[in-house]
């Protein structure tokens, strides 16, 4: 997985531990700072690092072909929601779940919610510890194999009786499917550093040949070219895995019976998880075993982890750019994720979980998904604009998607209630909003310092977590608060106005040239904590 980078660093001699106590101590770091890249304590020679390859890279884009969400992020919410729908009486509409009656669209927020807050706590334990050591590739292959068991555990549950084991497997699924992609999307950012191009350019930045700015520019389209390329591969590669789910469907005859829809529902997750399987194995197989940080002096794996967290505690506040991009973060995805749960809910319910209808809109939306991060790609390298400013034009359409669904509290003929309205919106949402699931991740790349890849991946996904766990309760809160408890339009009142202040507070305040400083003086002083806690080990 994501491993620290093997760029070469400056020439020049590095700032012992004097001038590194000096710059902690709150003297200026200009002086400290050497001219190239400033890398982290390894805990191997960082002349060992591996380069990347052209075959790991594409096998790191495999994977995402397999971990496309089909199995536990579409199918698994819709046969839940499907099981859900079919046991709840018909008079009243509501079942008992976690202590009280609710309908259907309250359960499946409120499961998101608990599957979220489980999350949160996995993130934290795994995040402190797998920057060190060499066994971090061993975290995306466990929580895979999780995800593999779920998937073809569906196969059991397709009965309306049911429902209480579907959400259970919701829930584990929805926990094993997010940490996979946390920690598969976590290697990007040193798969892109260690590609020749950028070894070389490390090379000219400590020989002067390129400025610090000039360096920056092409470590961020480097870092852009991976994640677009990925998301864009994996887009056509879910167009071709739908075409066959397709025939599958006819084959199991989905149209026959609610009962053969239940069970088309079982077959398309475990299908979808078979391909997973394939598709994640050359992954496995071709990653390179690349060092980890270098565990402190006077620690050991397993007492890192306690001091990582106090680390990451008491020094972020070091890193402004990285806090404004967390904030704004955490407010737009709990906007965003919410957003699009309650619109799956509505979407459900106008075409009657037919599951022949929600895969073509499932292939529409993939299909315009891979034009919108192609486009949005090409625009980036063609005109030469930075990740930002891309992501300045996603947040301008997730507000725009949060409005829509808003009108549909005035009026029954626009807001997400007609059929026309959920293929149109499977377009839009392809070409203009999914660009946010890969510009996202870049930024939080662009905001992490070398080498704390798990850590800050896990951070973000803590606060993604918690985000998305928080806005589902309270539309959950928001729909059972209106007349009946039936109003499902009723959330976008609350996802409007949060999406219009988060965009508005990261297009103005995050500066991420302002950031890239900021992670060089982190790790000057961290190399000079460390410097200081191994001399105080040695004069003991």
């Amino acid at each position: 997985m994501s491993a620290p980078d093997a760029e070469p660093v400056a020439k020049t001699p590095p700032p012992d531990a004097e001038e590194l106590k000096r710059g902690v101590e709150g003297e200026s770091l200009a002086g400290a700072v050497p001219h190239g890249v400033v890398a982290p304590e390894l805990s191997a020679d960082p002349a060992t690092v591996p380069p990347t390859t052209k075959r790991e890279i594409w096998a790191w884009y495999a994977y995402y072909i397999g971990a496309n969400g089909l199995s536990l992020f579409n199918f698994g919410p819709t046969a839940f929601q499907n099981l859900l729908s079919q046991a709840a009486p018909e008079d009243t509409g509501l079942l008992d779940f976690a202590g009280r009656a609710r309908d259907v669209n309250s359960i499946v927020l409120l499961a998101n919610g608990i599957s979220f807050a489980i999350q949160a706590v996995l993130f934290l334990v795994i995040g402190a510890y797998a920057d060190f050591g060499t066994g971090r590739r061993w975290v995306l292959v466990f929580w895979s194999l999780v995800a593999y068991g779920i998937g073809f555990g569906w196969l059991g549950v397709h009965e309306p009786e049911q429902w209480q084991t579907g959400a259970g497997l919701y829930m584990v699924g929805l926990i094993a499917y997010q940490l996979t992609l946390t920690y598969w999307t976590a290697a990007f950012p040193s798969l892109a550093r260690n590609t020749p191009h950028m070894l070389e350019a490390s090379l000219k930045l400590g020989d002067g040949e390129l400025t610090q700015l000039e360096y920056d520019r092409q470590d961020e389209k480097e870092r852009s070219r991976l994640s677009n390329v990925s998301f864009y591969i994996q887009s056509v590669g879910e167009i071709g895995i739908l075409a066959i789910i397709v025939g599958i469907m006819f084959g199991v005859h989905v149209n026959d019976s609610v009962d053969a829809n239940n069970w088309g529902l079982s077959v398309l997750i475990a299908f979808a998880t078979a391909v997973w399987i394939v598709m994640s194995i050359p992954w496995f197989v071709l990653e390179k075993s690349r060092p980890g940080l270098k565990i402190p002096a006077g620690m050991n794996i397993v007492t890192v982890g306690a001091w990582q967290l106090w680390e990451a505690l008491t020094q972020i506040w070091h890193l402004k750019q990285s806090l404004i991009y967390l904030v704004g973060y955490f407010l737009l995805g709990d906007s965003l994720n919410t957003t699009v749960t309650v619109i799956a809910t509505l979407q459900n319910e106008v075409v009657s979980y037919d599951t022949l209808t929600l895969t073509y809109l499932l292939i529409v939306g993939i299909f315009a998904q891979a034009l919108g991060i192609g486009a949005f790609w090409q625009i980036q390298k063609r005109l030469d604009l930075s990740a930002k400013t891309m992501f300045n034009w996603v947040m301008v359409s997730i507000v725009l998607l949060d409005g829509w669904g808003m009108i549909g509290n005035w009026t029954d003929n626009f807001g997400f209630h007609n059929v026309w309205e959920v293929w149109l919106y499977q377009a839009f949402y392809g070409l203009f909003v999914c660009p946010w699931y890969s510009y996202s991740q870049i930024l939080i790349s662009s905001v992490t310092p070398r080498g704390h890849e798990f850590l800050f991946f896990s951070l973000f996904s803590i606060i993604g977590k918690t985000s998305s766990f928080i806005g589902p309760l309270v539309s959950s809160a928001i729909i059972d608060a209106t007349p009946g408890g039936t109003n499902d339009s009723a959330p976008f009142y609350f996802l409007f106005a949060l999406s219009i202040v988060s965009a508005g507070f990261l297009w103005f305040f995050l500066d991420l040239e302002k950031s890239a400083r900021e992670q060089e003086a982190f790790l000057i002083k961290e190399k000079a904590r460390m410097a200081a806690r191994e001399e105080g080990l040695n004069d003991q």
